[in-house]
């Protein structure tokens, strides 16, 4: 093959995997479109994850310019904390593959800090740059929330790749002063490119419409879209729900998780119990991405209230459909979400003043069409081709 390649690296989690599943989110997402619009504009891609259930060792094409590859990287049921210990046959398997197809990489994009680790090792091999986006960083993980632990593998390895990678692209400003003031690292060699969105997918439908093919009926809709876990902060939602005025005329929709089983998810519907608001909920499950619009296009409101988002693509892609969103203000979702013009940012943990910021918004329809224009026109300037654009460019200039 005569075309030097970028080699992408997804250790932990397949690109393909449906979001809201397990682990896979918003990195999920970012990988799979940054990816396909890298191809798009004419860089070749390999992208690089680990073998699982329907997708065994192999290449698939995931569109012109683009390959998927995957190799075996440790048991498909272990958790990401679990995987540190399969780094190593992994990056052999990587190594051997690339001899084997006679491919030339030009750099290593490294995604996340497991993939992290086999970069840096690949790019000393190779002699060639290696690029880290981090998507979450434990040390910001564990203080955003009490109870949060993180391996001692995770620290020492970002301290590694902060120091030692030749470009770190971060989401957000706040990722990148976590970087510097954290973790030490150079502010010159980090590079703020902010995620996108796909304005294809994600754009306003009639509400009537999505609401009659959702089944939903005259309530005031209130939607949560992403993982279910603790650090997601749902059960700040729930509080919130509980204390509404007219919550008996509302419906608060959880997409994401597994809606029949799951230790969190049980503990949400017990909460949603206690609080009285068990018919106030529903707990729908994960949906295909094809229909997530159809979700968001039927809410008056999206709710983030994340302890901690590295960008928050949840929201991004509900200004989309223009829907405003209520959102934790932390990590990178003050740069998505503009306080008081395409939603609210709530700096304090606490249900009241989410409950009264969703009040406010569902309390007026004039404020609702407005936010909703400024929604739209806000998610206008970030598709993912721009995202893309950005890449290549930092790319090309190393």
């Amino acid at each position: 093959m005569s075309a030097a390649r970028v080699a992408l690296l997804s250790f932990h989690t397949c690109p393909l995997a449906p979001t809201g599943e397990g682990k896979a989110g918003g990195m999920n997402v970012y990988v799979r479109e940054v990816s396909r619009n890298l191809g798009r504009a004419g860089v070749p891609v390999d992208l690089f994850t680990r073998s699982h259930a329907g997708h065994c060792q192999g290449v698939t094409n995931l569109e012109d310019n683009v390959r998927l590859v995957h190799l075996e990287g440790g048991p498909e049921t272990a958790a990401p904390n679990e995987l540190y210990p399969y780094l190593e046959s992994f990056l052999e398997g990587l190594v051997a593959h690339a001899r084997q197809e006679a491919v030339r990489y030009r750099l290593v994009h490294s995604h996340y800090w497991l993939s992290g680790w086999i970069g840096q090792r690949l790019s000393s091999r190779w002699r060639v740059p290696h690029v880290v986006t981090f998507h979450t960083l434990g040390d910001v993980k564990m203080q955003a929330k009490a109870g949060e632990r993180e391996s001692d593998q995770r620290g020492s390895v970002e301290r590694e790749l902060a120091s030692g990678a030749h470009l770190i692209i971060a989401s957000s400003p706040h990722e990148e002063d976590a970087l510097v003031h954290l973790y030490d690292a150079d502010r010159g060699r980090i590079e703020v490119v902010p995620c996108g969105v796909d304005l294809s997918i994600f754009k306003p439908l009639d509400i009537g419409e999505a609401r009659k093919r959702l089944g939903l009926n005259g309530e005031r809709v209130v939607l949560y879209v992403g993982r279910i876990e603790a650090i997601k902060g749902v059960d700040l939602l729930l509080k919130s729900a509980a204390i509404m005025d007219g919550k008996d005329s509302l419906k608060v929709l959880v997409v994401g998780g597994d809606a029949t089983r799951g230790g969190e998810v049980r503990r949400l519907k017990g909460l949603a119990e206690e609080l009285g608001i068990g018919q106030v909920m529903e707990f729908v499950g994960m949906v295909d991405q094809s229909l997530l619009p159809l979700y968001y296009n039927a809410a008056d409101v999206c709710v983030v209230p994340s302890y901690y988002e590295s960008f928050g693509l949840v929201a991004l892609e509900a200004l989309a459909c223009g829907t405003p969103v209520v959102a934790s203000r932390v990590g990178g979702l003050p740069t998505v979400v503009q306080h008081a013009r395409t939603g609210y940012l709530q700096s304090w943990r606490c249900p009241e003043p989410f409950a009264d910021s969703l009040e406010v918004i569902l309390g007026s329809k004039v404020l609702r069409n407005s936010m909703s224009r400024e929604a739209r026109k806000r998610a206008e300037g970030m598709g993912w081709e721009m995202v893309a654009e950005e890449t290549s460019r930092l790319y090309d200039s190393l």
